[in-house]
């Protein structure tokens, strides 16, 4: 939270990407310590790799510094109405959510116990997540290879093209 708050509080761009790296490793640690890993690479490889690069290349085509914004109440207030407001439903909307670790939540009593006791049968393997990535949850597996896949060849694709050399003033005047 306190690197989410810095990234809102700078006016250095340069900063602000790397500490949008820093916090994309950290939710890519998170998933590591909640176990998943699938997640947790895929996080780790876009959020903190690919799109880090992107943030930079674009950084190179326009200033460091973002430029002062002109107060105006009337904005701030709306601004503040609208977070308060969708604040307080996604506060209200985790009072249905189960106990965390709770054993009566359907994951646990229904898919849970199938994986824990279907997966070898099923498989022959005896590590249960290695089986279950790559056999029930194979198209999602899939699908996140593609995902960081097509990130790579857009990035790839956007730095390849030469920019135009910049008409207006020098960026560091």
């Amino acid at each position: 939270m306190l690197v989410a708050i810095a990234i809102v509080r700078l006016r250095d761009l340069f900063a602000a990407a790397m500490l949008f790296a820093i916090y994309s490793l950290l939710s890519a640690a998170l998933f590591v310590v909640l176990d998943a890993g699938d997640v947790a690479l895929t996080e780790a490889a876009v959020g903190a790799g690919i799109s880090t690069i992107l943030v930079l290349a674009v950084l190179t085509l326009t200033e460091r510094y973002e430029a002062p914004i002109k107060k105006s109440a009337h904005h701030d207030r709306w601004a503040m109405l609208v977070v308060g407001v969708t604040g307080a439903l996604l506060i209200y909307a985790t009072f249905d959510l189960p106990q965390f670790g709770s054993p009566t939540t359907p994951v646990q009593t229904h898919v849970g116990g199938h994986y824990i006791a279907q997966t070898y049968a099923d498989m022959g393997i005896p590590n249960m997540v290695a089986a279950v990535l790559a056999s029930y949850r194979s198209i999602d597996t899939l699908g996140e290879g593609f995902v960081i896949l097509t990130a790579g060849l857009a990035v790839y694709a956007l730095l390849s093209v030469r920019p135009k050399k910049y008409q207006g003033k020098h960026r560091d005047e």
